[in-house]
């Protein structure tokens, strides 16, 4: 039986290949919203991110996540990804 390759994606914080399923998508929409998107299906350009808050926090530093998605990304958006992002981590 053949196996099944397991598809990778580079954290655009912290910059580690890591399993797809592991890392959460953050996408800008073609309305040009930005959102964390939670099936991982939503239409619209992509960025991985590990679920770990100082990834998030490279990434917005570094402004790897506006290039990730080619577009400026506004304080209280980036407010709004940290607390969906906590959210997240106590569940």
């Amino acid at each position: 039986m053949k196996t099944r390759k397991i598809p990778q994606r580079m954290c655009v914080g912290c910059r580690e290949m890591k399993n797809k399923k592991e890392l959460l998508r953050i996408v800008k929409t073609p309305e040009g919203n930005i959102e964390m998107d939670k099936t991982g299906k939503k239409s619209g350009r992509g960025a991985y991110i590990c679920a770990d808050m100082t990834c998030l926090e490279q990434a917005g530093k570094g402004r790897r996540l506006q290039k990730a998605l080619e577009k400026e990304i506004p304080a209280e958006i980036m407010e709004r990804l940290r607390e969906e992002l906590s959210g997240r981590l106590k569940l």
